[in-house]
């Protein structure tokens, strides 16, 4: 860890301003430290898709650790947010000298394919009110019935592959059975969330 922290950067970001976008050299990896980040591509049609989004300790850019590339996705920091940088040239030997390193990073890779896999399973087989009422379940900590979106709702519905107006309308529809209650604009009461995902 000594190591690793004299090698590293930290980088500050604004609201809307991009860590990366496009044709752009991937030669670091990106740690968030604070603050939220939002990786998305843009169709052909110019509609954002949202990939994931990055909390405090999750990472972004680490193919730049195995080859050299170009990244294909924008990252756009949805909050002033500090990150920590750490280039190819700087981490690569300590990959070498570190292997439990490289198996962190291997882990992590498996759990974004299962994320994927699941998330496209989702999208192609389900309707809106089930993606949405798994999406708010898999939120929940355990043993606390409230759901704290890490986003907005346009960006929950690139998500989930709807309009933002769907995801309002499912979760007033939602309230009105009684099954959720919003506590604030991010915070969602789950009622019963055997009955939410039953539908």
């Amino acid at each position: 860890m000594d190591e690793i922290s004299a090698t590293a950067h930290t980088r500050r970001f604004k609201k809307g301003e991009r860590l990366y976008q496009p044709l752009d050299e991937s030669d670091s990896l990106y740690i968030v430290h604070k603050g939220f980040v939002r990786i998305y591509r843009l169709t052909e049609n110019g509609k954002e898709q949202l990939v994931r989004f990055l909390g405090p300790g999750d990472f972004t850019g680490e193919m730049a650790l195995f080859r050299s590339s170009l990244h294909d996705s924008f990252a756009e920091a949805t909050r002033d947010t500090a990150v920590c940088v750490i280039t190819k040239d700087d981490l690569q030997p300590l990959l070498a000298t570190y292997p439990a390193i490289s198996l962190k990073i291997l882990a992590e890779f498996s759990n974004r394919l299962e994320q994927s896999e699941r998330q496209t399973t989702l999208v192609a087989t389900e309707k809106v009110e089930n993606r949405l009422a798994m999406f708010l379940v898999e939120l929940l900590e355990e043993g606390s019935n409230i759901a704290t979106l890490p986003m907005t709702k346009k960006d929950l519905a690139s998500f989930l592959g709807t309009t933002p107006e769907t995801i309002s309308r499912k979760l007033g529809a939602m309230e009105d059975r009684g099954l959720i209650r919003h506590i604030s604009n991010r915070e969602i009461a789950i009622m019963d969330a055997d009955e939410l995902l039953l539908g």
